[in-house]
């Protein structure tokens, strides 16, 4: 089943494959108007909805709340330190065989996941711990 896409959602899903990493809808908009596509930036919002909806973009949220997209080819796992905001992929997946499970159970059609952990990256723990003594 295929969808009809419209123009600006072709120009975005092109642009997340070109750059291959999490932007946030600020970005693309800056990157579609410095490339001369004339295009708001609510349009850029409905077209992210749109192609997260149909399960070829996914969303990420930070720790401050910005929200970032990528192509949805692939589930990333992130340890991300509150403080400072570093992020550090991690490669191992615990969920897979939940994931199958609950597609099985229920019946509901898993586009992609998303694991975070939050804490405190090792040089940011540093300063709380010489505090500490």
């Amino acid at each position: 089943m295929k969808s009809h896409r419209t123009r600006n959602q072709d120009k975005i899903l092109e642009l997340l494959k070109t750059l291959n990493r999490a932007v946030s809808a600020q970005d693309l908009y800056v990157e579609l108007r410095s490339r001369s596509h004339s295009v708001g930036l609510a349009t850029v919002y409905r077209s992210l909805e749109a192609l997260k909806l149909e399960g070829v973009v996914q969303v990420r949220t930070l720790a401050n709340g910005e929200s970032l997209y990528s192509l949805a080819h692939e589930d990333r796992h992130h340890l991300t330190c509150l403080q400072c905001g570093t992020s550090i992929a991690i490669d191992e997946c615990p969920v897979h065989e939940l994931e199958t499970q609950l597609n099985q159970s229920y019946r509901f059609k898993i586009f992609y996941h998303t694991l975070e952990f939050f804490g405190l990256c090792d040089r940011c723990q540093l300063p709380q711990a010489a505090g500490q003594k």
